[in-house]
Formats: C-alpha cells, sequence, structure tokens
C-alpha cells in the first residue's frame, strides 16, 4: 500500500491556516479529512456550500505521495489549481487545454516515479490513455500514488442527469491499484446513484467511510415565481423586487449599520442564470441601464474579461455586484457572501437546479432563491431534451437508462415548481432520498403565503390548452443552452 504519513496528524488545524488562510473546518469536515488520512475509502455527498475540495486538497498537502483528481470540469479544475498555486502547493493540471511545456514537465515528473507534483488534476478521458496509465503505474510501483478523487462523481453513474461514459471506465483504479484509497465526491446523487458509483469504483467494501449531509438549507428562502410568453414579467418582477431591498438598505435604521461595516448599499451580490450567451449579454445590459451593476459571464468571454470580471465580483467591487451567466458558470468558486440566485428560465435537471440555487448563502445567512417558471420554457425545456436523446451530443450521454433519467429529472423539476401544496425544502430531501422532513422556519414561499402561492399559480402561468396549441404550431423548436 502507498505510504501515508501518518505521523501526519501533524496538526491539521495548523495546515488548514497555513496552507489555505482558513481559521476553522465546517462541520464534518475534519472527519471527512481523518477518516483521508487514515487510509479509508470515503464517499461524500454534500451541497454546494460544503467545500468538498477542502478533503482532499489537504490531505494531498499532508500525505506522502501523489493525489490523482479527476474531474469533469476545466474551468473548475484551472481555478482550483490556481488557487493551490497561489497557497504555495504543487498542483497542476493536465487536460486537452494543457500547454505541451507544462504537459511534457507533467508526464516526466511522473515518469520518476517519484513526482513532486502533490495534486494532479487530470480529466476522466485522459485516464483512459495509455501512455498517463504507465506513468501512474511506475508512480504506484514506487508507492508513491496517495490516493485517487472523483469529483462531479454523479457522472460515473448512468442513472444521474450528467453521465459521463469515460467515467466508467474509472473502474481501472481499483482493478490495478487495489490497495489505493480512492474519494468520491457529489452534491447531487440520490440512493440509486450512490450504489452505481460505488460498485463501479470498487469502494462497497469494509474500507469506506460514507458522509451523506443533508440537502436541507434552512438559510435559503426557496420560491418559484410563475410567468408565461404573454406576460414576459420576468425583468420588471426582478427589478421591482431589487430596488425593494436597496431601500430597505437604504432606510435610516439599516444604513449607519451599514457604514460600520464599510458596504455600500447597493452591495447585494448575486448570480442570475440565463440559459443562452445572448439572453445573458442583453440582460445584463438592460440592467445596467437601470442602474443595476450586472456583468455577463460566459464561455465565448476572453480569458482576461472573465478573470477581471470574477475577481471584481468577489471583492465586491463597485460596478460588479451581479453576474448574469450561463451554467458554466459557479462551479468551485469561493464565495460565501452570495445573497441571491436568480434562475430567469427553467433549468435541465433537478439536480442541476439545486447545485446552482446552492451557491447562495454559503456563509449561513439568509439568502434568496428564485426561479421563473413557465409551461412554455417547461416545454421547450422538454424538447430540447427528447433532441438530445435522440442525436446524441459532445458529451456522449450514454444509453436508454440514462435517457430516462435525465427526463425524469427534468419532470421532477417541473413537479416542483407546479406543486403548491407543500414545502419547498421538504420536497427537495425527498428527492434526494431523505426521510425527515426538514424544519422549514417559512423560507419558502408555501410556508410564508400557501394560499398567495395558489393565486400566483392560477394567475401567473398560461392554461395548459394554449401551451399545446403552441406547441403543435411549433412554437417551442429551436430551442438550446449555451455556456
Amino acid at each position: 500500500m502507498p505510504l501515508l504519513r501518518t505521523d501526519s496528524m501533524q496538526d491539521i488545524d495548523f495546515t488548514l491556516r497555513r496552507q489555505f488562510g482558513k481559521k476553522s473546518f465546517r462541520p464534518q469536515q475534519r472527519e471527512i479529512i481523518n477518516a483521508t488520512l487514515e487510509g479509508k475509502d470515503v464517499f461524500v455527498q454534500a451541497a454546494t456550500s460544503f467545500g468538498k475540495s477542502l478533503c482532499f486538497q489537504l490531505p494531498a498537502v499532508i500525505d506522502h505521495g501523489i493525489t490523482i483528481v479527476i474531474s469533469p470540469l476545466l474551468s473548475l479544475m484551472m481555478d482550483q489549481v490556481k488557487a493551490l498555486r497561489n497557497s504555495n502547493i504543487d498542483a497542476r493540471t493536465l487536460n486537452s487545454n494543457t500547454p505541451f511545456a507544462e504537459r511534457d514537465h507533467i508526464m516526466k515528473d511522473l515518469g520518476t516515479g517519484h513526482p513532486l507534483t502533490r495534486l494532479l488534476y487530470v480529466t476522466p478521458e485522459l485516464c483512459s490513455g495509455p501512455y498517463f496509465r504507465e506513468r501512474l503505474e511506475l508512480v504506484y510501483r514506487q508507492k508513491e500514488l496517495a490516493r485517487i478523487a472523483v469529483d462531479e462523481a454523479h457522472c460515473i453513474s448512468e442513472w444521474g442527469h450528467d453521465f459521463r461514459k469515460d467515467f466508467k471506465r474509472l473502474s481501472w483504479f481499483r482493478e490495478r491499484f487495489p490497495d489505493v484509497p480512492i474519494m468520491c465526491l457529489t452534491a447531487t446523487a440520490n440512493e440509486q446513484v450512490r450504489n452505481d458509483i460505488l460498485t463501479t469504483l470498487g469502494i462497497n467494501g469494509p474500507n469506506l467511510k460514507a458522509f451523506t449531509m443533508s440537502a436541507f438549507r434552512p438559510n435559503l428562502h426557496l420560491e418559484v415565481r410563475f410567468t408565461s410568453d404573454q406576460t414576459d414579467d420576468r425583468y420588471d418582477d426582478f427589478v421591482s423586487w431589487l430596488k425593494g431591498v436597496y431601500e430597505r438598505r437604504g432606510k435610516p435604521d439599516r444604513k449607519p449599520e451599514l457604514d460600520e461595516m464599510g458596504e455600500r448599499v447597493e452591495n447585494v451580490s448575486g448570480i442570475i442564470y440565463t440559459t443562452s450567451r445572448d439572453e445573458c449579454e442583453s440582460l445584463a445590459a438592460s440592467l445596467r441601464s437601470h442602474d443595476i451593476a450586472a456583468r455577463p459571464f460566459h464561455a465565448k468571454l476572453a480569458n482576461q474579461d472573465k478573470e477581471r470580471t470574477l475577481q471584481k465580483w468577489i471583492r465586491n467591487e463597485v460596478g460588479y455586484d451581479i453576474i448574469v451567466a450561463t451554467t458554466a458558470f459557479g462551479m468551485g468558486i469561493d464565495k460565501d457572501d452570495v445573497r441571491f440566485v436568480v434562475h430567469w428560465r427553467l433549468p435541465k435537471s433537478f439536480e442541476g437546479y439545486y447545485q446552482e440555487a446552492g451557491r447562495a448563502g454559503r456563509d449561513g445567512k439568509a439568502s434568496y432563491c428564485f426561479l421563473y417558471y413557465s409551461r412554455e420554457d417547461r416545454d421547450r425545456v422538454c424538447g430540447m431534451i427528447v433532441k438530445d436523446n435522440t442525436s446524441g451530443d459532445r458529451r456522449d450521454k450514454g444509453g436508454e437508462a440514462n435517457k430516462r433519467a435525465r427526463m425524469e429529472s427534468h419532470e421532477a423539476l417541473v413537479r416542483y415548481c407546479e406543486d403548491t401544496g407543500g414545502c419547498r425544502h421538504a420536497a427537495i430531501t425527498k428527492y434526494f432520498g431523505e426521510k425527515e422532513v426538514p424544519k422549514c422556519d417559512f423560507a419558502c414561499d408555501w410556508h410564508k403565503d400557501r394560499e398567495g402561492l395558489k393565486r400566483r399559480w392560477r394567475e401567473g402561468l398560461a392554461s395548459e390548452e394554449w401551451v399545446c396549441t403552441q406547441r403543435e404550431e411549433g412554437a417551442f423548436e429551436d430551442y438550446y443552452y449555451s455556456e
């Protein structure tokens, strides 16, 4: 078995402060890190706000050997590597965008059998390559392979909403390195997906320690706001809400408190998720025309523009209070004071909605999550999923099981939106297989105003008959998502 530095239970609190600049662990992080340092296989399911990456990054600093981190998200890998290197931790990433010189350095480092790199982030596709596998086997023979960490582990399962075929091939790690600990992490997995992950990775034995945290986020106020193509009132509704927040923050009984904290009245940090780059740009521009400091963020922007926007938003600088983004935004971003997340359009999956909404309120303070729901968007997204399932796409989504899973996830989100008879938080925890009903302290639209919710549902949505007619006339075709 690779040598773990068990003299290492050197003060992990000291490592936390020195290398990561954090004062204390969040609940359960210490237990997960200790299990990792003990050489256990570890499964972690925790909300977006939990700080899952620390659970493999900190042990990698302490342990002898290299930690291989497998992730499907290039932007997330690059962000985490940059942050680690800024903390004087030798972390690198190997992917399709890695420059030749850096790729050559990494391969030579692995080829020594005693790599100096502490964390190496790689894509699942790269893990299938024979050259990389040969290098890793050499490292293993020298007892320098500390652990394998699989991020976004729900991608392993065909029953998950974001299945990738290359993730299935990660079973190779347990077959070739049976005594190397494996850690897998996800924010979104029901019982079926969890079992699939553990079986595929071969970690469902006695050496496994599983940490499954509740999906309940009591500080998030969850609300579905009903709309339609005819009313098209998202913009006016949102601007009215935000201006109301500004007005309350500017009142005499509140502003002195903000002044004392050095906080601007308009510094209400938020994210608005849209489905296309065009809408992202136009919405940000419209908000700025109403003196709301919004900036677009999507895959087609120049890297330096994205980096500047992100850093200014994280630092709460003037002119950068709100990010209007496509779904490419938000993974792994360390910003605790996001006060609201708005979904301008219906997301494709329940898991995607939950993960994105969970980027609000990571500091534990009250935050708001609005989802603008229309039946027209419902049918647009449904049509897009059907088309995607028939034609396939660049991520090779898999077989019939995954097609059903994707549609079922979308249908579950639609039921969540249409439901006016129960707590939003309870619906989320039930979806992820939890038995206990969470105690929602008026933190959703149903608990806050049940009759008002039913009235808004009756008055705000287009009728099924009208939507059906529009669908038959082809009004919802050519709908797409872009990053």
